[in-house]
């Protein structure tokens, strides 16, 4: 039996796409998109409790909106509490979706007070 990959892709004994041969069953995307989902909040869960703020701020926000994990305000509470004690303006950015960081919040303040400063120019 010739397990190489030929030109085709597909592995040899007549596997093919989807039936068993080397890429296996066809999923749903959803089905996909929530694997890859649960598979980043795990890895940044493993991250957050050996320490990185940033990936605390990030359980914190996934656990209070339900991205990649059963919503739980009240854990989300609990890991945006432990990453404020190193940085406090982590508090900004609690109901904000995942991925969303202080260093966004910041910018938005800058812009907010730069426009504020332009109104009373004119």
């Amino acid at each position: 039996m010739n397990n190489s990959i030929g030109p085709s892709g597909s592995g040899g004994g007549g596997g093919g796409r989807g039936r068993g041969g080397i890429v296996g069953e066809r999923k749903p995307l959803s089905v996909v998109v929530f694997d890859c989902v649960r598979r980043w909040f795990l890895d940044t869960l493993k991250e957050a409790k050996a320490g990185d703020v940033n990936m605390q701020v990030l359980v914190g926000q996934m656990y209070a909106s339900g991205y990649g994990v059963d919503k739980d305000e009240h854990k989300g509470k609990l890991w945006m509490t432990r990453a404020s004690r190193v940085r406090s303006s982590v508090w900004k950015v609690s109901e904000k979706p995942p991925g969303y960081n202080a260093s966004d919040s910041d910018s938005d303040e800058l812009k907010a007070s730069f426009g504020r400063g332009i109104a009373r120019m004119i």
